[in-house]
């Protein structure tokens, strides 16, 4: 008898459930902004009065979506130098090269924000450092000096409004030792 009533209990449970669980509404689909391709070249020039001393482009694709949604498109060039860094330590690399970090979003009037991180390091000579010479480091010389690299390096971010085919020039900086003028060009197309 107590089962009769503990089953027919469940059964009417069930029962009052049964409506809810069925009567879901399904989500309804949100008005998303398709995504798009971008691509995305961005040159460094490097020149010394009207003399041009570098041309590096980097030609990459950046999916433009929703804003918070898009996923990052991340660019690494370079090589890892070693700087000696004392006795104790030996050595430590570093990374030289160009960084780049860019996510695009759809905006309105068929435009996009372009947003890049930009960073570049490079050797520029070394310089003369005393130092008490380790056994087995080839660096150190016999007169107990070494040679230290002499790293320079340019970082910016950037959100940029363009249309396709748009080329922006959006940065030029001077190196206050070197005189050395950055200049950094953007061109962005959508991929159709």
């Amino acid at each position: 008898m107590k089962r009769a009533q503990f089953l027919f209990g469940v059964l009417g449970i069930l029962a009052l459930l049964t409506p809810k669980l069925s009567a879901q509404e399904t989500p309804k689909p949100e008005n998303k902004v398709p995504a798009s391709t971008l691509k995305v070249q961005v040159t460094f020039t490097e020149s010394q009065g009207e003399k041009k001393l570098a041309n590096l482009p980097y030609t990459f694709y950046v999916q433009a979506g929703e804003r918070g949604i898009s996923p990052f498109t991340k660019v690494r060039m370079g090589s890892r130098i070693p700087v000696y860094v004392g006795k104790d330590a030996g050595m430590q690399y570093i990374d030289i090269g160009t960084n780049i970090d860019a996510r695009g979003f759809a905006t309105e009037g068929g435009k996009f924000d372009v947003i890049l991180s930009l960073e570049r390091a490079w050797v520029e000579g070394d310089v003369a450092v005393p130092a008490e010479k380790p056994v087995g480091n080839p660096t150190i010389g016999a007169s107990g000096q070494f040679y230290e690299p002499i790293i320079r390096q340019f970082k910016t971010e950037l959100t940029l409004a363009m249309k396709d085919g748009q080329t922006i020039q959006t940065t030029q900086a001077a190196d206050p030792l070197s005189g050395r003028i950055l200049t950094i060009t953007v061109v962005m197309n959508v991929v159709k």
